[in-house]
């Protein structure tokens, strides 16, 4: 059974995403032009915005998670990416990312804080709980 769905991150920058992923242990596989999934569109699951069935399994680039049955896809869209997964629980994603990708979406939100705050001239310092990551900021 497919059940495709759109991770609901604004990515705009690719390094980023790439550090998020050596963060969590992923590899980004730049000019990748598949990812693994079910591999046939079942009707089951609304597709992602934007998509028709013919687009699935399809991308610019891919994330290989260790484990993982299937894959993350990659795909640009309007000077944008937006990340196309197969959620079921069989596939491994979910599993390893939490629901939605809960984990990859705080990686990257905290690669793109601390390379927006270095730019800035902030130190950036972090501190990890069972809620996640605090992320702090001081002056030089």
């Amino acid at each position: 059974m497919s059940h495709i769905s759109r991770i609901e991150l604004e990515i705009r920058d690719l390094e980023d995403l790439k550090r998020a992923c050596d963060r969590l242990g992923l590899q980004l596989i730049e000019g990748q032009t598949t990812y693994k999934w079910y591999g046939t569109w079942v009707g089951d699951s609304p597709l992602p915005e934007g998509l028709t069935p013919n687009d699935l399994g399809k991308c610019h680039h891919a994330i290989k998670v260790p484990d993982a049955r299937y894959e993350i896809g990659i795909v640009q869209k309007d000077r944008k990416y937006i990340l196309v997964w197969d959620y079921w629980y069989r596939g491994g994603l979910e599993e390893k990312l939490g629901k939605n990708a809960g984990l990859l979406k705080q990686a990257y939100a905290v690669e793109r804080v601390r390379r927006e705050a270095t730019l800035k001239g902030y130190r950036v310092h972090e501190t990890k709980s069972e809620a996640g990551i605090r992320v702090h900021l001081t002056t030089h």
